[in-house]
């Protein structure tokens, strides 16, 4: 539900398009960086509708919405290209289980946004890129020199300056974004193995495709009629700005390097600062300013890092 979901676009989308003979290689980095500045801005619009709409309806609800109008968007994109091989899958159990891990990061996430600023819960969710460079060394046996693990510790000092333990901790919410987090970590760290084996559109349908039928399932039993025709178009907007800010994301890292691309991922921030402040009336304190400027500068270096080496090797 968070800009998290960005780190993984560099598997997914396939890298950047080759360069055809007639087209601007200048050109094409500005429309990516065009994309990736309009996809990343859906997200905050999406994470504001969904605090708006948490404190009256059922987590599960809200979260149905998003899945199957995000499922809706992406077999509209990719159904007509790929046909019925879009659900061709050498790995069926990873694909089920990633499913699985990105239904329950974003439940959690549902459940705590009501409670915690956003421009909070988009610091705390900037996390997630720094445990997918710790966990990748247990769980896929990739090497991470001195340089990323120090990235990972700074990025970690930031994150602790947002949350302020011994008062966010103190908060439930606050808990549950971390967790959000945590599990939308071990989901990139399956997307990327699972990369190797199966067509990236069909692990983008397959992310929300088991979660959208496993909740439409129990639908008939909690679902809350909208209150409004307000909340009815809230609703339906959470899987049309997800699916649009997916694919313009995916688009960018089509386009452009990722190294240029990924680091705009963190315009997210300052788009859920802005919703935060008109819709809710919350501002970020200077320490979580100080901490998200951490996270952040640790995420990028990361990515340059990465970079650097694969050229290299």
């Amino acid at each position: 539900m968070s800009s998290a979901e960005l780190q993984t676009k560099p598997a997914s989308a396939g890298g950047p398009a080759p360069d055809s003979g007639g087209r601007s290689v200048g050109t094409d980095v500005l429309r990516a960086i065009a994309f990736m500045c309009l996809g990343v801005s859906t997200f905050p619009f999406m994470n504001a509708a969904v605090k708006l709409l948490a404190p009256h309806y059922p987590s599960l609800q809200i979260t149905w919405a998003r899945f199957t109008g995000h499922l809706i968007v992406m077999l509209l994109i990719f159904l007509p290209q790929y046909r019925w091989a879009l659900f061709r899958t050498r790995k069926p159990a990873v694909q089920v289980g990633r499913s699985v891990m990105m239904l329950t990061s974003n439940l959690v996430f549902v459940m705590a946004i009501g409670s915690v600023p956003l421009a909070t819960a988009s610091a705390i969710g900037f996390t997630s890129p720094l445990l997918v460079t710790a966990l990748s060394v247990p769980l896929l046996h990739e090497h991470v020199g001195w340089r990323r693990w120090s990235a990972v510790m700074v990025g970690f000092a930031g994150a602790l300056l947002v949350i302020r333990p011994g008062e966010g901790l103190g908060d439930p919410a606050v808990l549950l974004i971390l967790t959000s987090s945590f599990i939308y970590a071990l989901y990139q760290i399956a997307t990327r193995w699972v990369s190797r084996h199966d067509n990236a559109a069909t692990g983008i349908i397959f992310s929300a495709l088991v979660g959208s039928l496993a909740l439409t399932v129990v639908m008939p039993f909690i679902f809350v009629w909208p209150r409004s025709w307000f909340d009815l178009a809230l609703f339906a907007s959470l899987g049309l700005l997800g699916g649009l800010g997916h694919y313009l994301v995916i688009k960018a890292f089509q386009l452009g390097n990722a190294a240029v691309i990924a680091p705009l991922g963190y315009v997210e921030l300052l788009g859920s600062t802005a919703l935060g402040y008109v819709i809710f009336h919350n501002f970020p304190d200077l320490w979580t300013w100080v901490g998200a400027a951490i996270i952040i500068a640790s995420g990028v270096y990361i990515a340059l890092r990465e970079r650097k080496l694969r050229s290299g090797a």
